[in-house]
């Protein structure tokens, strides 16, 4: 359903790091950016004094020479008594010279460093080479066609085909590669007319959020006269009789704008629908809500046709209320309401932000649902939406297991996905009582794509794990028992996976709260402290981070020796939307010390040492890195933080960031506040040797990564942070203790990590890893 996937687009809109890994697809079901206050207490490292302090290892021999900064010591707010400085406001605005200024000159320094890093080409070349494989996405029909997904390796932007029969030639359909030269116009999102004979598409450009949906004609390939623009966190669902589709934008902002590297705040979202062939000012507008400018609104059909489903979202919270619209009950049509000027008469069948409800299937008036309604790890239900008395318990929540999906397929059976300690487990039930019908055999890993209609006699599954490039299942559901074939497997030359080992062991964090962490290495290492190791955390919006194939983490463990560790911390979904809410907002800091017990938990056992220990985050993992170095100095060597969300008090100014703050509170609200200026990064950077850490302890090497169209993480909150940490560690002041180095990677052309072309992200992989391998003095081997 659209509303799914539309509930996933607003859960994620601060993802995790996208790994350097095929790009998945196509995922039908639910898979699931100075106060003077004193640091958080020490604690312990579970290691002599002497070992924890943070020594030097890239700067010993030259201390860099940072470009000089402006700072504007009269930009000061006043956040409910307490006086803040913001002598970096200036950086906000992308388009002044200054900042242009500063970008191009970090960008000059973060080259010089990189230069020096002597296995970047070897690490380029490796994953350049194990990338160059074929992949395919698993197909799903339309009308009487099949379509797939597929990259022949190295093509920047996977292609989409199209076939009669799933042994028939296929076809290319769609080539995003063809749209620009450096491949950065992507293929955003996609849907097809239910007769199979129209596509309409969004393309992202340079990695922006914003997208243009574009049509096209199936049979001769025939770009239709259509183009819809503004269009941002929004699904396409067309309606039955094949005449348009729903899709959700902004208005338009009135004045020229380079899409993507403006600032401004995202309001008033919108619901149109767009009869082919007319032109975007004689869309219909079905929904909007100016009374409430921050929600988030999403349409689309009922598989049968019958009903218009709308969603509104408030923040990232896994709540929504639900209307729907009986379109035979529309006596003109859709295109009656061009003449009205009416919006359409949806019925409120949930109407607060209590739960959140996805539509699983539909007979008729009868829905199931998928709720969180007084179930934190899921339920499904059913209710009749004309009789929205009674609401009846179809698969009750699980003790322990969280229901991450639920398909409706081969007319009144479900695919039923649960996720079990971070792994997934796979389920054929009944649709009408829920009971257990079949246990489907799947490998320690993830699910990564669920694809069938409930028309469908098969459903085809993808599957991924750390040593698994990827899987896709064909079950046939046709038999008295279903029958789990392999479909395509994809195979990457010169991988073997029997050369490599991975376990999954519980951390007790802090508080003795049970934190799951898998570890990948080479098979049988000694645990003699000295592998270069890299710990890689997120911790928010209820996203959880499963098991998943990545070709540079590989890399670092055949060629560099080192450990790869994935922390499962609070903050996720991993258990469900209690462990959610034990790590967002005034319980944000267990995400922190979930972390660092992590790292803790690896030099006692014997993994690595804080010398040799990299940590690395993307968007709200970005924050965790960000706010981990501060608290704990001591205990990494090396830190890689991707657009991070840096600037706590003042993320909801921009773009879409107002929508985090159901994960972590805003500083308009004086409780908040106080929560937030505790760990907000920008705010608490300290010399380390000044505090209770020793004289010579300091900040580990740091990478800031961001990118010049990341319009979900705008770059101010990198830049900003990269200016400070400059500033209060290395030009405040002379002889600085800090030789390791603070820099920032600013790409460009580039977004938030969707979208991005195959050599873009090889680059910065060779660019982040060698980084790393140089700042924990690890070894090459071929």
């Amino acid at each position: 359903m659209a509303v799914r996937s539309l509930t996933m687009l607003l859960l994620k809109s601060l993802r995790p790091l996208r790994r350097l890994q095929p790009p998945p697809q196509r995922r039908p079901s639910t898979s699931k950016s100075s106060s003077h206050l004193p640091l958080p207490s020490r604690r312990s490292l579970h290691l002599p004094r002497a070992a924890a302090a943070m020594g030097s290892v890239a700067g010993d021999a030259v201390r860099l020479a940072y470009p000089p900064v402006r700072r504007d010591e009269s930009v000061v707010d006043s956040y409910h008594g307490a006086q803040i400085p913001d002598p970096y406001r200036w950086l906000e605005d992308p388009d002044s010279e200054e900042a242009k200024e500063f970008v191009a000159a970090q960008a000059e320094l973060a080259e010089s460093v990189l230069a020096g890093c002597a296995d970047r080409e070897g690490l380029r070349r490796e994953v350049t080479r194990l990338f160059d494989h074929p992949r395919h996405a698993a197909p799903f029909r339309r009308g009487d066609k099949y379509f797939h997904f597929h990259n022949s390796g190295l093509q920047a932007q996977s292609v989409l085909y199209v076939q009669d029969d799933l042994e028939a030639k296929a076809e290319v359909l769609l080539d995003p590669n063809t749209l620009s030269k450096d491949g950065t116009v992507a293929l955003s999102t996609y849907s097809i007319s239910e007769d199979g004979k129209y596509i309409a598409y969004g393309l992202s450009e340079s990695g922006s959020d914003w997208i243009t949906i574009r049509v096209m004609r199936i049979a001769d390939r025939q770009l239709m006269s259509d183009k819809l623009s503004w269009v941002k966190f929004s699904s396409i669902s067309w309606t039955h009789d094949g005449k348009g589709f729903f899709y959700g934008r902004y208005p338009a902002p009135g004045v020229e704008l380079d899409a993507g590297t403006e600032t401004n705040i995202n309001l008033n979202h919108q619901i149109y629908y767009h009869i082919l062939g007319s032109d975007q000012s004689e869309d219909i507008l079905c929904w909007k809500d100016p009374e409430n400018p921050k929600h988030s609104l999403g349409a689309s059909v009922t598989e049968d046709g019958k009903y218009i489903i709308l969603g509104t979202y408030d923040g990232c919270d896994p709540v929504n209320k639900l209307y729907y619209c009986e379109i035979s009950s529309l006596t003109h049509g859709l295109e009656g309401f061009r003449e009205t000027k009416e919006m359409l008469p949806f019925v409120k069948l949930i109407d607060n932000f209590d739960a959140q409800y996805q539509v699983v299937a539909n007979d008729g008036d009868e829905f199931t649902f998928l709720t969180n309604k007084n179930a934190p790890k899921n339920k499904l239900v059913r209710v009749n939406i004309k009789k929205p008395e009674v609401w009846t318990d179809v698969l009750s929540e699980h003790e322990r297991d969280v229901l991450e999906s639920a398909d409706a397929v081969n007319g009144n059976q479900l695919v039923v996905c649960y996720m079990s300690d971070v792994k997934h487990t796979l389920q054929i039930r009944d649709l009408i009582t829920g009971n257990l019908l079949h246990q489907l055999p799947l490998e320690i890993g993830s699910v990564s794509e669920i694809s069938c209609r409930r028309g469908d006699k098969e459903v085809f599954i993808g599957f991924t794990s750390f040593l698994s490039p990827g899987i896709i299942y064909r079950c046939n559901l046709a038999s008295t028992i279903p029958e789990m074939k392999t479909f395509r497997e994809i195979s990457v030359p010169g991988f073997d996976r029997t050369s490599f080992e991975v376990k999954q062991i519980f951390v007790p964090s802090k508080d003795g709260t049970k934190i799951p962490m898998f570890i990948m290495s080479k098979k049988d290492i000694e645990l003699d402290g000295s592998h270069p190791t890299l710990l890689y955390g997120y911790g928010g919006f209820n996203i959880s981070i499963t098991p998943s194939f990545s070709v540079s983490r590989l890399v670092l463990c055949k060629n560099m020796g080192s450990v790869v560790c994935i922390a499962n911390i609070r903050g996720g979904g991993e258990y469900g939307e209690e462990w959610h809410k034990a790590g967002a907002l005034a319980k944000k800091q267990n995400c922190f010390d979930d972390f660092i017990a992590c790292a803790e938990q690896l030099i006692s056992s014997g993994y690595t040492s804080n010398k040799k220990i990299c940590i690395e985050g993307g968007s709200n993992g970005g924050l965790l890195i960000a706010a981990c170095i501060n608290q704990r100095p001591d205990l990494f060597g090396c830190a890689l933080a991707h657009v991070g969300v840096m600037d706590m008090l003042r993320f909801h100014k921009f773009t879409i960031g107002h929508a985090w703050t159901t994960d972590y509170g805003c500083s308009d609200k004086e409780e908040e506040f106080g929560w937030l200026i505790k760990y907000s990064p920008l705010h608490n950077v300290k010399r380390p040797w000044e505090q209770s850490f020793g004289d010579n302890c300091q900040y580990p090497a740091t990478m800031l990564l961001t990118a010049d169209h990341d319009d979900r993480v705008v770059p101010l909150h990198s830049l900003k942070l990269l200016a400070t940490m400059q500033h209060v560690l290395c030009t405040s002041i002379e002889n600085s203790p800090q030789t390791n180095p603070i820099i920032g990677r600013i790409d460009r052309k580039s977004g938030h990590g969707a979208g991005r072309p195959t050599k873009k992200l090889i680059d910065e992989a060779a660019d982040r890893y060698s980084f790393m391998s140089k700042m924990l003095g690890a070894t090459w081997t071929e």
